[in-house]
């Protein structure tokens, strides 16, 4: 008897649902997604980055995890100086949820070195781990009561030969007496949609997860006065005056040329809108990142500027107008870079000494 079959179902996407960005990367992975198949390396520098992205609640904040680390992997600092007042992110790598075994040996290693003074008590202990804490550690930490007494029935079987090994931590009667005095409400998990949401905010986020970079508002118009972070450039431009005009410039008041006036401002706009994208990448991309974006546009210009020119003013023309249409598509700030930041950038890098309009 001949089988009866079905046909396969058609599994070539419609040429009208895939997009270039589907076509060039593949689809797009959620950000929880990604947290679950982060490295254990990766997921504490995440970890990492997010603790210290907290600037207004920390002073200093520090990775301890490795072998030795005394059950701290980030902790943060109140004072720059002083350990107290002291958080401890404890950063879990596992492929699920959380559950009460997990951390029974990290609570241990909290009370014992507690109690041995290897540190002090710190004002929060946060469990954070890809997938959270599971429902019943969830209950659990809601109860610091039951976590007192989930932690001495467990001691035996997670701790007392796992904390250190180089010897036994028996349960004596005083390390006891520290853990029935000791404060369990310090001790909460984050939900991983709570680090998401606030790494979101860090300059490493789009590394991290993808999805492109905010919206940047308008560049500043430039202030009345020139400002002492302008010095450099200013006076390079009032040199490049004096060359055509063969009259000495003191300071931009002087400049009464109607047309060099005019490309005076244009100038100082363009240097604050590039600025402005300094101060937006420091916001939303990793350090460095708006460095090397200047670093190529002094590469793609510094032969221009080198060039031979009828004076210093067709110097500076030439070189904005070249970065202007270069092409850039290797730095990620490029998708948020105005052609007056190009400008500007030109600006910056003779406010570096890095161009000279005048020889």
């Amino acid at each position: 008897m001949a089988l009866k079959t079905k046909p396969l179902p058609n599994l070539t996407p419609s040429a009208s649902t895939l997009s270039p960005d589907v076509a060039a990367a593949g689809p797009v992975v959620p950000p929880l997604e990604r947290l679950r198949h982060m490295s254990a390396a990766t997921w504490e520098d995440l970890v990492l980055e997010w603790v210290h992205s907290l600037k207004k609640k920390y002073a200093r904040v520090e990775k301890h995890a490795s072998s030795g680390d005394l059950g701290l992997d980030v902790i943060a600092f109140e004072s720059a100086t002083a350990d107290d007042p002291w958080d401890n992110y404890q950063c879990k790598h596992y492929d699920h949820a959380l559950a009460p075994s997990d951390v029974w040996i990290e609570l241990g290693k909290l009370v014992f070195y507690t109690f041995s003074g290897e540190y002090s008590v710190p004002r929060s202990y946060r469990f954070v781990a890809p997938q959270g804490a599971g429902n019943m550690l969830s209950k659990l930490l809601r109860k610091p009561e039951e976590v007192r007494a989930g932690l001495l029935d467990a001691w035996d079987k997670h701790c007392r030969t796992k904390i250190t090994s180089t010897r036994e931590i028996v349960l004596d009667d005083g390390l006891k007496r520290h853990i029935d005095g000791f404060n369990f409400s310090i001790v909460t998990a984050v939900s991983p949609l709570t680090l998401i949401e606030e790494h979101r905010k860090t300059p490493w986020y789009v590394a991290r997860f993808g999805g492109g970079l905010p919206e940047r508002g308008a560049p500043p118009a430039p202030p009345t006065g020139v400002g002492s972070h302008e010095t450099n450039y200013v006076r390079a431009l009032l040199d490049a005056y004096e060359h055509r005009l063969g009259v000495t410039l003191t300071s931009p008041t002087d400049l009464v040329h109607q047309e060099l006036g005019d490309h005076f401002f244009r100038s100082r706009r363009e240097f604050y809108s590039a600025e402005s994208l300094r101060e937006f990448s420091r916001d939303n991309v990793p350090h460095g990142t708006f460095e090397d974006l200047l670093d190529e546009i002094h590469s793609g210009v510094v032969d221009v500027e080198q060039a031979g020119h009828t004076d210093a003013v067709a110097r500076v023309l030439a070189v904005v107008q070249h970065a202007k249409g270069l092409q850039i598509t290797s730095n990620a700030l490029i998708t948020r870079t105005r052609t007056s930041d190009r400008g500007g950038m030109c600006h910056q890098l003779a406010n570096d000494l890095r161009l000279r309009w005048r020889r």
